[in-house]
């Protein structure tokens, strides 16, 4: 821990707790308390940073950015807002580093599995329509400027943040309450976290990862000191049809929902925007994605099968941090 954040540590600050909905999923915010309390400016400074990573990132709105340039005439250049030209940069980094397995281009394939603003189908999709919806997807579809000012489609994809913004959204909630001047939290968006600083009692923002309710592993429990972490798995969301289910990820590369036999991926990371998009990266890969971790120096928890016949697989990175 650093010897900053004890220095300015107050064993009898307050933990407050700020929470609600956003996304789909649960938010909330514990912030070590300064010493003249917290202000109402930090709900406020929530709410509006939660507000504006939806209105330009949430495909179930319409009105929003990534909507209007879902919607847009392909070939014609569309403006990009700052926090959305930084996420697409970014997912479109991890895109190329991990060989096309994680996409921000695959809208069309999400939607169609049922995971997308069209909501729930019944059964699944045709080959024919898989084929289809596969031809108008993938980043190879993008176009854009440097640096990413705007934007355009050269066929009719549409963009999906959904393996990266929640991850943002937290990024950008930090951010917020680094600027109200806050340095001791835990924010939290669906089980994606960030930790910053230490709590009253000298302690780290412990967490535990969470695990596959079907699976005998015992969960990783880590100190959030200025680190983030996201947990990608095939039990979070899926539909079922003929006595089978189909996890929620897409494979970019066959349009087909992941079969891989990952049932989670954890990554710690700096940011956890990276965290996220990396997380669903390697869960599309399934266990040869642990060599690309190890390529990339990502600290990764990786769990493979069901009920007692699992396999728990951890990068290098991963094992240095353990054993600090």
């Amino acid at each position: 821990m650093s010897p900053a954040a004890l220095a300015r540590r107050r064993a009898d600050a307050s933990v407050e707790t700020f929470s609600g909905e956003t996304m789909g999923t649960r938010w909330s915010a514990r912030i070590a308390a300064p010493e003249d309390g917290l202000s109402q400016d930090t709900q406020r400074a929530i709410e509006r940073t939660l507000a504006g990573v939806n209105a330009e990132m949430s495909h179930w709105d319409r009105g929003s950015d990534i909507s209007r340039v879902n919607h847009s005439p392909v070939y014609e250049w569309q403006p990009l807002p700052p926090a959305f030209s930084h996420v697409l940069g970014a997912a479109m980094d991890v895109a190329r580093r991990s060989g096309g397995s994680f996409d921000p281009a695959m809208g069309r394939l999400s939607d169609l599995w049922g995971f997308g603003p069209s909501g729930p189908r019944e059964g699944i999709p045709e080959d024919a329509d898989i084929a289809k919806a596969l031809a108008a997807s993938g980043v190879a579809g993008v176009e854009y400027d440097k640096p990413l000012l705007r934007v355009r489609r050269s066929r009719p994809v549409w963009f999906d943040f959904s393996g990266i913004a929640k991850g943002y959204a937290v990024d950008a909630l930090a951010a917020a309450l680094r600027a109200l001047g806050l340095t001791d939290f835990l924010v939290e968006i669906g089980g994606e976290l960030v930790g910053e600083g230490i709590r009253p009692d000298g302690q780290p923002w412990w967490v535990d990862i969470e695990m596959p309710p079907d699976v005998a592993v015992a969960p990783l429990r880590v100190a959030l000191h200025g680190i983030a972490v996201a947990t990608s798995g095939d039990y979070m969301r899926s539909i079922e049809h003929d006595g089978r289910r189909y996890a929620h990820t897409i494979d970019p590369r066959s349009g087909a929902p992941i079969d891989s036999g990952v049932r989670s991926v954890t990554v710690l990371h700096r940011e956890c925007m990276l965290a996220d998009a990396w997380a669903t990266a390697l869960t599309v890969l399934g266990p040869d994605g642990m060599t690309l971790a190890e390529r990339e120096s990502l600290a990764v928890q990786m769990v493979i099968g069901r009920g007692t016949m699992v396999s728990e697989r951890i990068s290098p990175a991963l094992e240095a941090m353990l054993s600090d």
